[in-house]
């Protein structure tokens, strides 16, 4: 894995587990293994620059993977491999380990630059989301709220279960924005096809 790559995946996990205040430049160092250079020579702006590059890359991985999760199946599916995905990554972190876009969002004040790239993956996050509701018939203007509301309610109910040490709300989540994605869906108009 090269530098620069490496600087980035332990951003992503510390900025994780510590938030963006959290993680210094003493723990990235240690936790890369990377000399204090590599940093620069990778990253001139610094902490800054490079946290904003991690929220960046790790918004993009998890764009992909809504995407991925999409393929073939229903959007209902999609949601449940979401909160699923993060029922994984909570509890396999001994609840220590969030959302690292969350963390960005709230870490402003240090590193507006990585904030702003959170608010641009959550609009990612709701643009595929969202795609993939209207191609299950359900309208524009309501897959674009739904999508919003799916990704709020998942991202808000990590955060739960990080405080609540469980994977419960995450489950209810899951549950609940299925049945609310079955009400929205409109059956696709068959008429149109008859003679």
């Amino acid at each position: 894995m090269a530098a620069r790559d490496g600087l980035v995946q332990s951003a992503i996990d510390l900025v994780r587990r510590r938030g963006v205040a959290g993680t210094g430049v003493a723990q990235l160092l240690e936790h890369s293994g990377l000399s204090r250079r590599t940093i620069y020579l990778n990253f001139p702006g610094g902490k800054s620059e490079l946290i904003a590059e991690a929220t960046r890359v790790s918004g993009r991985a998890t764009t992909t993977l809504i995407e991925t999760f999409g393929r073939g199946g229903t959007t209902e599916a999609t949601i449940n491999a979401f909160a699923d995905t993060w029922k994984q990554i909570v509890e396999s972190s001994g609840f220590l380990a969030g959302c690292p876009i969350v963390a960005a969002a709230l870490g402003r004040l240090e590193a507006p630059a990585a904030a702003d790239a959170a608010g641009a993956a959550f609009t990612e996050w709701e643009q595929a989301l969202e795609s993939r509701l209207r191609a299950e018939h359900i309208a524009p203007d309501t897959a674009k709220s739904l999508a919003t509301t799916v990704i709020a309610t998942i991202e808000g109910a990590v955060v739960m279960s990080l405080a609540k040490q469980s994977t419960e709300p995450l489950e209810h989540a899951g549950l609940h924005l299925s049945e609310l994605i079955r009400a929205n869906a409109r059956p696709q108009d068959d008429t149109a096809a008859q003679p």
